[in-house]
């Protein structure tokens, strides 16, 4: 299906957890001279108005940024990614709300690449004129992201982060991420995967992370942050939860001091929780 436009959820709570761990990533990877190439396979528009109509209907930024937005009490790493947003909304007005690709760019140097996938029509074309300003340095091909892959990894650099953060609107998604990522392993078994993945009532949601687990991936983190109580009827995302393969060594005491404070600030009930946990080598 071609119908998901990440407008209607641009800067929620699950934006919030992502972007926070992808600058984490894309900062760690950028203290060391030697390039490395971002890779998003699904990379949306890239950059969101908060007042469209799209991201005015639901308007769930304001469950997630938007609770952050004037905060000053912010732990270092949820600073960090809100003194993004803040620079690029600069009169200080929260209008714009920051894709990925965007938070990747702002961690990259001029030797660093994007590739960045994305099938929808429309959003691809908005993609594009978001960073055409950027040269050959940001390449954005209208392709299937999971396909992409295979011919993207390894990288020349020998050095990348991959985000894949399918709509999971299909159920075949949540075997297609798994399938993804045991192939890229094979090709390129030293890059640094982030898998996003939604928390919701369905079986595909809760046997997703167990099978991400039994991936041949000598170190991985996995966090996971509940906002609500999961709905009685079943209906509706309640959280959201990051697979990370290859993880910088820094970002789970990073996690570890960022997450009661984001549950404290994003929880909508008692229900609110996170979950942290890795695997070394």
């Amino acid at each position: 299906m071609l119908s998901y436009r990440h407008a209607f959820h641009a800067g929620n709570h699950a934006d919030v957890l992502k972007h926070l761990v992808l600058l984490q990533m894309a900062r760690h990877l950028a203290q060391k001279d030697k390039a490395f190439w971002y890779i998003d396979t699904h990379a949306g528009a890239g950059s969101y108005a908060l007042d469209s109509p799209a991201a005015a209907k639901l308007a769930e930024y304001r469950q997630g940024i938007g609770r952050l937005w004037s905060r000053q009490d912010l732990p270092p790493a949820v600073g960090d990614y809100v003194e993004f947003v803040r620079r690029t909304n600069p009169d200080g007005r929260l209008k714009i709300y920051p894709g990925s690709p965007s938070f990747a760019l702002s961690m990259m140097r001029a030797q660093d690449r994007l590739r960045l996938c994305e099938l929808h029509s429309r959003e691809v074309l908005r993609l594009r004129e978001n960073f055409q300003a950027c040269g050959r340095q940001v390449v954005v091909d209208a392709v299937d992201g999971f396909a992409a892959l295979k011919g993207l990894l390894p990288p020349p650099p020998r050095r990348a982060l991959v985000l894949i953060d399918p709509p999971y609107e299909e159920r075949r998604d949540y075997e297609r991420v798994v399938l993804a990522l045991k192939d890229s392993l094979q090709r390129f078994p030293g890059g640094s995967y982030m898998l996003w993945y939604p928390l919701l009532s369905r079986l595909e949601a809760h046997e997703l992370p167990p099978r991400l687990k039994r991936l041949p991936a000598a170190a991985w983190l996995h966090v996971s942050l509940r906002v609500r109580t999961p709905a009685a009827d079943g209906f509706g995302m309640h959280g959201s939860g990051l697979f990370v393969i290859n993880p910088p060594w820094t970002l789970q005491a990073t996690l570890q001091e960022s997450l009661p404070w984001l549950r404290q600030a994003l929880g909508a009930d008692a229900g609110a929780a996170f979950t942290l946990e890795s695997q070394a080598p």
